[in-house]
C-alpha cells in the first residue's frame, strides 16, 4: 500500500468523511440495479438535472454556442437535453463499470482498429490512447480492458474516501492507476512497451498548457500528450467510443504520424482536432458541462461563463 494510503486511513471514518460513505454506499447499490431500470433511472436524472443544476446547465448553453455557432437555438437546445440524458445514463455506467457488473454490454460491443494495437504491441512500442471525457468513458474504457492491457492516467480526488473507492473500482480492470502527478511512473510505463489511457481535453490550470483550437474556439490544452510522446517515443492512438442505442462502439484509430513534432502547440492543436472529431461522432455523449474555454489568451480574459448577461 503507497504511503499516502496509510497516511489517509486514520481518517477515513472521522465525521467529516461520513456524507462520502454514505454516498459511496448509494453508488455501489445502485451499480447492482438491473441494466434496463438503471438506464430509465438515468435518463429520468437527465431530465430533471438541468434545473437542478442551473450553473451547469449554462455552461453547458455556452459551449454548444461556442462549438456549434450555425445551429439554430431549437437545434442546440435539443442537443442540450439530449446531452443531459446521455450524462444521467452515463452516472449508471461510472458505477457499473467501477462497482458492477458489464455483462450486459458485453453482449453487445463492436471493436474497430485492433490490429493497430497489434501492431504496436509487437514492436514492444508503448501506446498513448488519447480520448476525451464522453459520458461513456469509464463504461468503454473498462470494454476496451477486455482487449488491451490499459493503464490510465487521472486527476486526483480531493475526498480520501472517495479516491480510495474510485481507484479501487478502476484497479478491477485497469493495469495501474497513474495521478497526473506521477509522470515518472508514467513514462516508465510507456517506455516498457505499455498502453496508457489519458484524456487531454480538459483545463487542468497548469503551467504547461498552451491555447490551441478546439471548434475554432482558443482552448487552454495541456501539452502531456505532445511531452509524454517526446519523452518515450510512445505512440499516440486516438481512441473513439460512443453508444448507439444498447450497443457500445469502440475504435481504435491508426497511430498519428510525424508525433510529436518539435512543436508543442502544433501539437496539441492536432490533439484537439482528433477529440473534436470524436464529438461529431456522438455530440449528445460529450461532457458540455465542463467550463473548457474559461482561461482566454487575451490579457482580460472573457467572462464567457457569467450568467448576468454580461458574457461575451
Amino acid at each position: 500500500m503507497a504511503d499516502h494510503d496509510k497516511n489517509e486511513r486514520p481518517s477515513f471514518f472521522t465525521p467529516r468523511n461520513w456524507p462520502m460513505w454514505l454516498a459511496l454506499g448509494v453508488m455501489v447499490a445502485a451499480a447492482r440495479l438491473p441494466w434496463a431500470l438503471q438506464r430509465g433511472l438515468g435518463r429520468m436524472i437527465g431530465a430533471v438535472a438541468p434545473w437542478l443544476a442551473p450553473s451547469r446547465r449554462h455552461a453547458a448553453e455556452v459551449n454548444l454556442a461556442l462549438c456549434f455557432p450555425d445551429w439554430t437555438p431549437a437545434q442546440r437546445k435539443a442537443l442540450l437535453h439530449e446531452s443531459f440524458s446521455a450524462l444521467g445514463v452515463g452516472l449508471f455506467e461510472f458505477v457499473r463499470a467501477w462497482w458492477g457488473s458489464i455483462a450486459p454490454m458485453r453482449r453487445d460491443v463492436v471493436v474497430e482498429g485492433l490490429e493497430h494495437l497489434r501492431a504496436l504491441q509487437a514492436q514492444k512500442r508503448g501506446v498513448l490512447m488519447v480520448s476525451g471525457h464522453f459520458m461513456t468513458l469509464e463504461i468503454c474504457g473498462r470494454l476496451m480492458c477486455d482487449h488491451a492491457p490499459l493503464a490510465g492516467m487521472y486527476r486526483r480526488h480531493d475526498s480520501p474516501v472517495f479516491e480510495w473507492a474510485v481507484k479501487r473500482g478502476r484497479l478491477r480492470y485497469a493495469q495501474h492507476m497513474f495521478t497526473n502527478e506521477e509522470i515518472r511512473g508514467a513514462v516508465r510505463h510507456l517506455k516498457q512497451g505499455g498502453f496508457l489511457w489519458y484524456a487531454p481535453d480538459q483545463d487542468m490550470r497548469g503551467k504547461d498548457t498552451v491555447f490551441a483550437p478546439f471548434f475554432g474556439v482558443p482552448a487552454a490544452t495541456i501539452t502531456a500528450t505532445h511531452q509524454l510522446a517526446r519523452l518515450t517515443g510512445c505512440a499516440v492512438v486516438p481512441f473513439f467510443h460512443r453508444r448507439e442505442g444498447s450497443r457500445y462502439i469502440l475504435r481504435v484509430a491508426p497511430p498519428l504520424e510525424d508525433f510529436p513534432s518539435a512543436d508543442a502547440t502544433a501539437d496539441s492543436a492536432r490533439v484537439n482536432a482528433q477529440i473534436e472529431a470524436m464529438v461529431r461522432e456522438a455530440p449528445a455523449q460529450y461532457l458540455w458541462i465542463h467550463r473548457r474555454f474559461k482561461r482566454q489568451p487575451d490579457s482580460a480574459p472573457r467572462q464567457l461563463y457569467r450568467r448576468d448577461g454580461a458574457s461575451t
